[in-house]
This record gives structure tokens, sequence and C-alpha cells, in this order.
């Protein structure tokens, strides 16, 4: 079925005809005063939300100060309560010392004058006995010390029989209760008010007498209250009658007390004496209402232009010249009253003709004050009148500097503040000048910031200046040195080539970048990069000072935009001469510990070369015997001699081998096989391996690369753990079965060092305990008898030195240890490998793939 969509028309199109034949039926006066209630009522309804959230803000503000108040009145009773109870447990154990240990006056003074030293609210310390007579007092007024056995004093401080005083309830309360009493407040001798703890003294059950400490309330107030509770609140101590007995706030005489708005009560615990700590505070919504009402007067005003320019539209066609004008009169007051810079019109006389608000804020005066006013003028100060005068005489006639004058100048309330003017002719629509204009700015917060920027730059300049090292700054594009600092001037003096020589800016400097929108076009540089980037250090040596700088540099932005770079180089000449001293003695640790490692093999390398001299020997005598007796030919001869040959060539080919071993020489990294480090070390150890009757096996991996190492030190490091290695056997009397050791050298790859060979001894001793793999590396740690503990701390150092690693394990079979193996890594470069020609010669094809190829 379908729907009709005609609907009629709604009801408000008609309404709104209605309405607007209605208002068209009114009088314009009649529009007006409609059209003007809509204005009021907004105006109406905007102060009432006003004052309602004022009203809301200032009760808000009030709570916060009455809690204010409260917590630190809590805070300042709660440091004097814990004060006082400390002194109190202080006092009973005096107390205690004085019946227990029978302590004398003289003795009781010292510890007395100690307790009131340490507590500047002490005024008196008293030692009274049961008939109220003064065994010894201390006092803090004269501090001297007095002992008197008289039976009465006139003093309030002290207890008297019969007479009605604070210290005579408080000793008679004392004596009842057996327990630490605190008067009620009261004045002493003095006029000072006081309150007083007497703590009794109790001998063997009985009553010897008191303990009697005087506080001074107001020294309490003063040195309990904390200073940040003291800074926002004035606290104040009342005693029973409401009396204000110490205050924290010092009434200056003659003038009136505000009364405090807010204020908060708490008793002075924990003598319950009556004593009372008042916390104090004033409300602070006087400025906040002031500054609140001028807000809401101008918000109020814009928003009543703005709804009244719908009535101005209705009255355009009647008042348009009289709104014009309006407009324009209301526009120039309210210039005239929003701007900040105070203005002054002067005639050519120096008479006053207008003055703008800012000009009457500034100085307190009105502008009935101000106007039609001549020299002096009330805001003149009294002591620079004559100056004012010069300085105005020099206005008038036109003089004024353009850059302005500082001036002072005086308030209506007698404060003084500094001001800059500047003066500029006043010029009438004819084009004639009338008079003087003058602008004055408030400059005291300006010129405080100045001040405050000039004494930071003054720190900041003395800091550097102070530095050991140099500092200096200088501008890429220019070669300026835009500053350097008393270390900078006293090496290198005023000009900017050390800061090029100890920056070398002529390689650093040498590109050119890729065009970008973050390239300074001053410079031509990447300024948003160079000055992101962090301090290169760097060590350089100036030869014309004989000195080496640590020296660290950063591109900065300079005060001017310029991009800069700053240089800190620091003398470290001391620290690289130790390292040459440390580099020098570790060089002769090594060659002492070849000399070691040869003297402890001595014996071995005698009886290695006595075979061969014995060969000689034998040989030589043989021959002469046979020659003598003609019973040898020609060819006999010749193999005899070429024997004796080769001996004599073994015995030099072993002294060769140990005076190169053992030669000093600086270390010298060059290219190394790995097959001729161990061919050497191996021939040098195994002349100690045979006197031990250990064998060695050795296997080198094929096509190993080029090692870029020192080979005496390599070789250094596999004598010692050979040598080693067979010392364990041989000092465990292994059976020949597990008198051998395995040299190894594989080629290996790990994440952490890459390319690397290993060197590897395995031997088939006792292993090594726990404790002494965990102190294997420190410096003269042995486990021998007459070991000196530096052999294996220095192969690490050899080791660590060609950037490699050095480590030692133990083997197992199940629990039980089989052996022990160290080894170690060096470094290489895995693309370059070696040729074929540097890969050792192998007898054979079977004994290129057992591992066990070559043994002694």
């Amino acid at each position: 079925m379908p729907v009709n969509l005609d609907l009629p028309r709604p009801a408000p199109s008609r309404l709104k005809r209605l309405f607007g034949r209605w208002w068209r039926q009114q009088s314009p006066a009649r529009q007006d005063r409609l059209a003007t209630l809509a204005p009021l009522l907004s105006v109406l309804m905007f102060l009432s939300a006003i004052t309602a959230a004022f009203w809301y803000l200032r009760n808000e503000e009030i709570d916060r100060a009455t809690d204010a108040v409260r917590r630190d009145t809590e805070v300042a009773q709660q440091q004097m309560r814990l004060h006082l109870i400390e002194n109190q447990e202080q006092l009973v154990r005096i107390a205690r010392e004085l019946v227990t240990r029978d302590i004398n006056a003289g003795e009781f003074l010292d510890q007395a004058a100690t307790f009131q030293r340490e507590r500047p609210e002490v005024r008196q310390l008293t030692w009274v006995n049961a008939a109220r007579k003064v065994r010894a007092s201390q006092t803090v007024i004269s501090f001297q010390q007095e002992v008197s056995n008289d039976g009465t004093t006139p003093d309030p401080s002290l207890p008297s029989d019969g007479k009605r005083t604070e210290s005579e309830f408080t000793f008679l309360a004392a004596r009842d209760t057996r327990q630490p009493v605190y008067s009620r407040p009261f004045t002493d001798a003095d006029g000072t008010p006081v309150f007083q703890i007497q703590v009794p003294l109790i001998d063997r059950g009985n009553f010897a007498g008191t303990l009697i400490v005087e506080y001074s309330i107001e020294a309490l107030v003063r040195f309990f209250v904390p200073t940040e509770v003291s800074r926002r609140h004035a606290m104040q101590v009342l005693g029973p009658d409401e009396q204000v007995l110490a205050s924290t706030v010092t009434v200056m005489p003659g003038q009136p007390v505000a009364k405090p708005s807010l204020l908060h009560d708490l008793p002075l615990a924990p003598m319950s004496n009556g004593l009372v700590l008042r916390g104090q505070g004033y409300r602070t919504s006087i400025g906040l209402i002031g500054n609140t009402l001028f807000w809401m007067v101008v918000a109020l005003s814009v928003l009543t232009v703005w709804m009244l320019l719908g009535t101005w539209r209705h009255m355009r066609r009647r008042t348009q010249i009289q709104n014009a004008l309006v407009q324009e009169t209301n526009f120039r007051r309210a210039m005239e009253n929003s701007m900040l810079t105070g203005m002054r019109a002067m005639d050519m006389e120096g008479k006053v003709t207008y003055v703008n608000p800012a000009f009457c804020a500034m100085t307190g005066y009105s502008e009935v004050d101000l106007v039609g006013g001549r020299p002096p003028f009330p805001y003149w100060p009294p002591d620079r009148i004559d100056e004012n005068t010069r300085l105005l005489q020099q206005e008038l006639q036109g003089r004024s500097p353009a850059g302005g004058i500082e001036v002072k100048v005086m308030r209506k309330d007698g404060s003084v503040f500094d001001a800059r003017m500047y003066v500029s002719p006043l010029i009438d629509p004819k084009g004639l000048q009338t008079g003087w204009m003058t602008s004055m700015t408030n400059i005291t917060e300006a010129k405080r910031i100045r001040d405050q920027l000039s004494a930071s730059h003054e720190r900041f300049t003395t800091v550097l200046e102070g530095l050991d090292a140099a500092v200096s700054v200088l501008s890429v594009q220019q070669g300026e040195l835009l500053f350097a600092n008393r270390s900078y001037r006293l090496w290198f003096g005023v000009d900017a080539r050390g800061h090029t020589q100890l920056a070398n800016t002529s390689a650093a400097l040498a590109f050119v970048p890729e065009p970008d929108e973050d390239v300074d076009g001053l410079s031509g540089l990447p300024t948003q990069e160079l000055t992101e980037a962090g301090a290169q250090p760097r060590e350089v040596y100036v030869e014309s000072l004989q000195m080496w700088f640590d020296v660290r540099s950063r591109y900065l932005q300079w005060t001017d935009g310029r991009l800069a770079q700053m240089l800190i180089a620091t003398d470290i000449t001391a620290r690289r001469r130790v390292e040459e001293q440390v580099q020098q003695q570790a060089e002769k640790a090594q060659v002492t510990s070849r000399l070691i490692t040869m003297g402890e093999m001595a014996s071995s390398v005698a009886h290695e070369l006595n075979q061969p001299l014995t060969a000689i020997n034998n040989y030589c005598n043989g021959m002469v015997s046979r020659v003598r007796n003609e019973s040898i030919n020609t060819e006999d001869l010749i193999a005899a001699l070429q024997k004796t040959a080769r001996q004599a060539e073994r015995a030099g080919q072993i002294i060769h081998r140990i005076r190169a071993f053992v030669k000093k020489s600086e270390p010298q990294r060059q290219p190394a096989q790995a097959f001729e480090i161990v061919d050497d070390a191996v021939e040098l150890a195994g002349i100690e391996l045979r006197r031990r009757k250990v064998a060695i096996h050795t296997y080198v991996a094929q096509r190993l690369p080029t090692l870029m190492v020192d080979p005496i030190l390599i070789e250094q490091v596999l004598m010692n753990l050979l040598k080693n290695a067979a010392e364990a056997i041989d000092s465990a009397q292994l059976p020949p079965s597990r008198r051998n050791i395995e040299l190894r050298v594989v080629p290996r790859h790990t994440p952490d060092q890459g390319g690397t060979i290993e060197f590897s001894v395995t031997d088939m001793g006792p292993g090594m305990k726990e404790e002494v793999l965990a102190r294997l590396y420190e410096a003269f740690f042995s486990t021998k008898a007459e070991g000196l503990g530096i052999g294996l701390s220095l192969c690490r150092s050899i080791i660590e030195s060609h950037r490699g690693r050095m480590k030692a394990e133990n083997l197992y079979n199940g629990s039980i240890v089989t052996g022990c193996r160290f080894a170690f890594t060096l470094p290489v470069d895995l693309t370059q490998r070696a040729d074929l020609h540097n890969v050792p010669d192998v007898p054979d094809a079977a004994a290129a793939a057992n591992p066990n190829a070559t043994s002694s």
C-alpha cells in the first residue's frame, strides 16, 4: 500500500511569521528596549556564574589554607614532643646514676654542662635533695657552677617549703607520684617564661630529692619549630590564660598586628601543663579577587559589546554618524587602556598635557595629580631632582639619545623602580610641533635578568678558566677563534693554529654535503647532524710542546648562529710515559721468562748437546787412530768426516734455536705460518720432552691463513704450555701409555671473534683442581714449589695483546679427570688463504690424514 509523503508544514513557520508581524508593529523605542533585554540577561547570568565560581574557589582556598595551618602545627608539635621525650629519657638515666653511683657535685656539673651544651633550650639543671636543698646547679646565663648547702632561696625556679610556687607544686607531685612531672609555665627571676620537669631521685625505694630541668619556652619554639614551618605560618605558645609566651614572629613596636584569620590549637604534649601550640594563617584571596574582578569586567565588556551589535544594526540608519564617533572614541580609549607602556605628553614649556592609564599605574598617581603639573614632578626621587632637571632640559631641546634614557622613578608609596624613557616630537595635523611625547617602560625585571645573566656568564667563564684542560671554540667557516681558556692561551697563544693542530680540521672538513633542508647556508655543512654527534676522543702529539693531548671535539651552534667546533684537550703526557714504561717492563718480562724457561731446561739442553759433541769426538778419535795405523782408505775417511760434519751441524742448529729464542728484541708483528711456529717450538721443547720421556703428537691443518703475529712470542707461549704439560706428567709418574702430549692447530670460527686459528695442548696428566683453575692466571701464583708464578700470566698477556683468548679446562671420563687441555686462539682474516707452497711437506698420504702424524 503506498504511503502518502505529502505532510503538512510544521507549526514553527507560522509562529515565526506571527512573531515577525508582531515585531514590526512595535515602535522603535520599544524595539530598542526589547533588544537590550537579551544582553542584560546575558550579563546577569554571566555575573551569577562568575560569583558562584569565585565563591567556590574562595572556599576551596580557605580549606587548603586551614589544612596547611593544621599540618604545620602538627609537625611543630611532633618535633617538640619528640625532643622533650628524648630529653626526659636522658634525664631519667642521669637521675638513676645520681642515686646508684653516688656521683658528687663536680661530676654532676660536668654531666649537666654536657647535657646543656647539646640542648640550647635548657636554662638550668639543679640537683635538689629531699629537704629542698640545692646540692649542685648549672645555669645557662652565667655559666658559673655553684655548689650550695643552704636551706632556702628566693629564686622562683627552686622549690621552697610552704611557698605556693609552681616549682614547689611540681616538687610535691614528683615526690608523691615517684614519676617525672612537668610544671605549669611561670616566669623565672629574669622574667623569662619557662617550665620545669622534675625527675624524682629514688634511692632503695626512698625519695632522695629531684633533678630539676628548666626549659625556656622561647628557645624551645625558636630551635625546634622547623624552618619551613615558620616560613609559612606563625607559631605561638600560649599559657593557660591565653597569654602568648613565645612566638616565631617578632612584632615591630608601634605597628598594629593583623588578626589572623586561620587558627589551629594543639596541646603541647607530653607536659599536659596547660601549654597550647597555636598555628596562625592568613587568607590570600584579596589579590585573587582583584585580578578576577578585572578580567571579569573585561570579559563582560566584550560580551556586552558583542550582544549589543545586534541592537546597533537596527539603530545604524538613525545614528550612523554618532555610532561611528562612539566607536572611534571607544577604540582609542581601549588602545590607551590596554597599553603596557606609559605615555606622557608635554608642551614646549614642559607642562604635562596628557598621561595614559599605564603611566598612572606605574607611578601610582592619578591623571588629575599629573596633568597640568610642571617640574619637579612628584614621581622624581628627591635625591635625583638635579639630574632629572638636566635630562628634562635636554629633552625639551631635542637632544635626547635615540636609544632612550635610563632613569629612576618613584611611586606614590615611596618605592623606586628602574625605567627607560624614549622621547619623540609631538606633531599636530598641520605638521607643527606642539610638544614632546615620552614613552616609559618598567625595566626593573629586565635589568635584574640582565644582571643575573652577566653573573652567570662570569661564573661560567671562571670555571672554564680554572680548568687544567685547554678549551677552544673555532668558527668552521671563517676559521676565527671564538673562545680560548687560560690553559689554551698558556700552551698555544691566542691564535687558531693550536686549535687547527689539535683538530686536524683540514681532513675532517674536506667534503661536500648533499643538498638538504637541514643544511646551514652560511657554512655549507649539515649543522644538525654535526651538532648531534658526540665527542670523538683522539690522542695527539704536539711536537713543539713535547706533549701528548687527549682531544675531544664536537660541533655546536654558536650564539650568533654560526657553526663552530669545540675542542677539549687534556694533557696526558704523564700517562703516555707510564704506558711506555709498562710496555718496556712487559717486554723485559717476556725476555726474562724465556731466559727462565731455558734455565729450567739447561740440563736437558746440555744432555742434547752432549750427544753430537760426543759423536764428533768419537769420529775424530777413530779417524786419528786409523790414519796413524794407515788402515783407512779415502772413501771411509770422507764418510767419517761427513758424519762428523752432520753432528756439528746438529749441535749448531740447537745453539742457533736457543739463541734465537732467548735473544732480546722488540716485539714485531709480521706475517707468519702456523706450521713454522709449531716446528720451532716443538724442536726446542723436544729436548725437555725426551729428557722426561714424554712423547708429543702434533697436527697442523692444511691451508691455514697467514698470521700477523710476533713468532717468537707465540713460540714462547707454546714452549711454556708444552713444558708445563711434560712436568705435570713426569711429576705424577704416569705409566708410558699416558706419557704423551697432543698439539693441534686447526681453524675456528666464533660469533664474537670471527675467524681464528686455535692452538691446543692436551696432556693425559692428573689435571688441575678447581681452585687452581680459578687462580691460574694470577700474577705470582704457582703450584710449583720453586715456581715464580709469571709464566701463564705472561702467556695470557701475550695472547690478549694479539687480540686472542686463552682458556684451560680439565678432561673428564665420567667423573674421573683424564687430562688437561690448554688452548688459545689468534684472529685471522679468513679471506686471505695461504698459498699451496706455504703448506708443509707431508711424507705421504697416510701421514697427512693421521692426526698423530708427527711425534717425538
